[in-house]
Protein backbone atom coordinates (compact mmCIF):
# COMPACT_ATOMS: atom_id res chain seq x y z
CA UNK A 1 0.00 0.00 0.00
CA UNK A 2 0.88 3.31 -0.99
CA UNK A 3 1.20 6.61 1.85
CA UNK A 4 -1.69 8.84 1.63
CA UNK A 5 -1.84 11.29 -1.09
CA UNK A 6 -3.40 14.22 -0.20
CA UNK A 7 -5.80 16.02 -3.19
CA UNK A 8 -8.94 18.42 -3.88
CA UNK A 9 -12.12 18.43 -6.06
CA UNK A 10 -11.93 20.91 -8.85
CA UNK A 11 -14.36 23.75 -9.91
CA UNK A 12 -15.24 21.51 -13.03
CA UNK A 13 -15.42 18.20 -10.98
CA UNK A 14 -12.22 16.94 -11.38
CA UNK A 15 -9.86 15.31 -8.83
CA UNK A 16 -5.92 15.08 -9.98
CA UNK A 17 -4.42 11.50 -8.89
CA UNK A 18 -1.14 13.12 -6.86
CA UNK A 19 2.23 12.27 -9.25
CA UNK A 20 3.82 9.84 -6.60
CA UNK A 21 0.55 7.44 -6.41
CA UNK A 22 0.54 7.67 -10.16
CA UNK A 23 3.96 6.51 -10.55
CA UNK A 24 3.67 3.81 -8.15
CA UNK A 25 0.92 2.38 -9.79
CA UNK A 26 2.00 2.90 -13.04
CA UNK A 27 -0.70 5.23 -14.56
CA UNK A 28 -0.37 6.51 -17.61
CA UNK A 29 -2.34 9.28 -19.81
CA UNK A 30 -5.47 8.52 -21.63
CA UNK A 31 -5.78 5.18 -19.14
CA UNK A 32 -9.36 4.32 -18.58
CA UNK A 33 -10.94 3.70 -15.19
CA UNK A 34 -14.31 2.04 -13.80
CA UNK A 35 -15.44 4.25 -10.95
CA UNK A 36 -17.75 3.63 -8.65
CA UNK A 37 -19.22 5.16 -4.86
CA UNK A 38 -20.59 4.58 -1.85
CA UNK A 39 -21.13 6.16 1.35
CA UNK A 40 -18.09 9.02 1.30
CA UNK A 41 -15.54 6.42 -0.48
CA UNK A 42 -15.08 6.24 -4.28
CA UNK A 43 -12.84 3.52 -6.06
CA UNK A 44 -11.28 3.73 -9.20
CA UNK A 45 -10.50 0.74 -11.18
CA UNK A 46 -7.96 0.86 -14.28
CA UNK A 47 -9.58 -1.18 -17.13
CA UNK A 48 -7.57 -3.02 -19.66
CA UNK A 49 -9.18 -2.48 -22.82
CA UNK A 50 -8.02 -4.24 -25.71
CA UNK A 51 -6.05 -2.54 -28.51
CA UNK A 52 -7.83 -2.75 -32.16
CA UNK A 53 -5.07 -5.31 -33.14
CA UNK A 54 -5.59 -7.00 -29.61
CA UNK A 55 -8.83 -7.44 -30.43
CA UNK A 56 -8.73 -8.13 -34.31
CA UNK A 57 -6.36 -11.48 -32.82
CA UNK A 58 -9.11 -12.72 -30.45
CA UNK A 59 -11.71 -12.42 -32.84
CA UNK A 60 -9.48 -14.21 -35.57
CA UNK A 61 -9.27 -16.81 -32.69
CA UNK A 62 -12.92 -17.55 -32.03
CA UNK A 63 -13.52 -18.15 -35.69
CA UNK A 64 -10.62 -20.46 -35.80
CA UNK A 65 -11.63 -22.33 -32.69
CA UNK A 66 -15.61 -22.34 -34.39
CA UNK A 67 -14.56 -23.32 -37.41
CA UNK A 68 -12.49 -25.94 -35.90
CA UNK A 69 -15.58 -26.75 -33.20
CA UNK A 70 -17.55 -26.97 -35.82
CA UNK A 71 -19.93 -24.18 -34.23
CA UNK A 72 -22.88 -22.10 -36.10
CA UNK A 73 -24.21 -18.59 -34.94
CA UNK A 74 -27.12 -20.53 -33.95
CA UNK A 75 -25.42 -22.59 -30.98
CA UNK A 76 -23.44 -19.49 -29.73
CA UNK A 77 -27.13 -17.54 -29.08
CA UNK A 78 -28.51 -20.87 -27.92
CA UNK A 79 -25.77 -21.00 -25.38
CA UNK A 80 -26.22 -17.18 -24.67
CA UNK A 81 -30.12 -17.62 -24.18
CA UNK A 82 -29.65 -19.94 -22.19
CA UNK A 83 -27.04 -18.64 -19.30
CA UNK A 84 -29.57 -15.91 -19.41
CA UNK A 85 -32.34 -18.18 -18.40
CA UNK A 86 -34.39 -17.08 -21.80
CA UNK A 87 -34.65 -20.75 -24.22
CA UNK A 88 -34.65 -19.35 -27.66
Amino acid sequence: MSDVAITKLSSKGQVVIPKSLREVLGFREGEVFAMFGEGDTIVLKRLDIPSSDEFSELLKWGEDFAKRNRIKKEDVLKAIAESRGKER
